[in-house]
Order: structure tokens, then sequence, then C-alpha cells
């Protein structure tokens, strides 16, 4: 399974022949100013919350390539009345079937508002069952209790976790996610778009590393086989 990362918490998967980008926020992000938006097509839209840095490039996305968006209800709705009809709503605790295969919406511990101060619902993580594979993309969180509930019904193969702290988890808060879900093997993000969130990348591997956990920390555009 092939995961390209463009820039903050945005990455652009290729799952059963689907192509998934997960909360888009790539034009605003100077880090990521060689990637075109203008020529990301995808077929699904996941959203974790409604955030300005996870949502910026939702309508240019969805209109060049008539995605479906997914996400909670409220941010589904925001959306829809903005003209963006093909979406699908979820909330916490929620499985459904799509194209790419099975997403359960999980909980996350953060806020969730829209660019315009909507209120945003609560925000989520999802776990996903496809291309023989399940993961955990927990969107942007705190360390808490509930992962371990996570690991009781799925036996995941790897995990997206935020690490850049301030906002979210930290490293050492994301290494303890790590082994609560069950997982080796953890691709990071959320973390050195701002100064609020930079991290020394050395340092944060081997706090994984002492938890028995691979911490893969991508450049923005580079893609890796999961």
């Amino acid at each position: 399974m092939k995961f390209t990362y463009l820039g903050h918490s945005c990455f652009l998967a290729d799952i059963d022949g689907k192509k998934v980008i997960f909360d888009p926020f790539i034009s605003p992000n100077e880090k990521a100013s060689h990637i075109d938006v203008s020529e990301i097509t995808a077929d699904f839209i996941l959203l974790t919350h409604g955030h300005g840095d996870h949502v910026a490039d939702v309508e240019a996305i969805y209109k060049q390539s008539e995605a479906t968006l997914v996400s909670t209800f409220e941010v589904v709705q925001w959306f829809q009345n903005k003209g963006l009809e093909n979406a699908h709503p979820m909330n916490h605790g929620g499985s459904k079937k799509f194209d790419f295969g099975k997403l359960k919406m999980v909980n996350a511990v953060h806020s969730s508002s829209l660019p315009d101060g909507s209120y945003g619902g609560n925000p989520s993580g999802f776990v996903i069952e496809g291309g023989n594979k399940i993961f955990y993309y927990a969107g942007d969180t705190a360390l808490h209790m509930d992962m371990q509930l996570i690991r009781e019904e799925f036996t995941l193969d790897f995990a997206f976790l935020p690490v850049g702290d301030n906002f979210t988890m930290g490293p050492e808060d994301a290494a303890k996610a790590a082994r609560m879900v069950g997982v080796e093997k953890v691709v990071g993000m959320h973390f050195d778009t701002f100064p609020y969130i930079e991290i020394d990348h050395e340092e944060a591997k081997a706090i994984f590393s002492e938890h028995g956990v691979e911490l893969i920390l991508l450049s923005v555009g580079q893609s890796v086989n999961l």
C-alpha cells in the first residue's frame, strides 16, 4: 500500500486501486510549496476534523476529481452547504464499507471548528481495513485511554500518529500511543509545519526506539510502501 506525504497531516494513499487523501492542507503550507494541488485527484477525501490546517484544499480537490467527502456529520454538513454534495457523514463508533475498504470512526481528544468559526462537532480518527492491511490514522489527538479499545478490536499493521507536540501528542506520548494500539511501525505527522511544532527528528526516533517502535518521518513529497 503506497502513501505519499503531502505535508503536515496530509497523505495521498492508493488503497485497492482507489486514491484516498487525508486532511488536505497543502497550498497554504510553505513547506509544501513544490506540491501542485491542481494536479491532485482523489476518489475519497477523509477529514478528521474541521480546522483550517486539515481542510484548506478540500474544495479544490473535490471539484477537480469529483471525490466523495467523508467526515463527521457537522463537517460534512458545512461543506454540503458550500455545494459539495457528494459526501458521506459519520460519527464516532460508526463503521462503513467504501470502495477502498471498511472505515471505523474512533475518538480523538482535540477540538474542532470550521474555518469560519462554525461548530465542527467532535474530532475523530479512523481505523481502515483495506488493501489487506489494517491501520490507524489518528488525526489530531492527545494520548487517551480509548486507544486501548482499538487494540482490543483490531490487529493493526501500522499507524499514523501526530508527533509535533504543543497542539497534539509529542513523541513521548505518541510512542506510548503506539504501544497502546499495538503497532511497531508509526508514520509521524503534524510536525515541523509551524515553529510551534518543530521537532528534533533523531531525538523523536530515539524515543520511539526505546519503546520498540519504528518512527518514520517522511519529507514532503516522499512516498512509502507499507
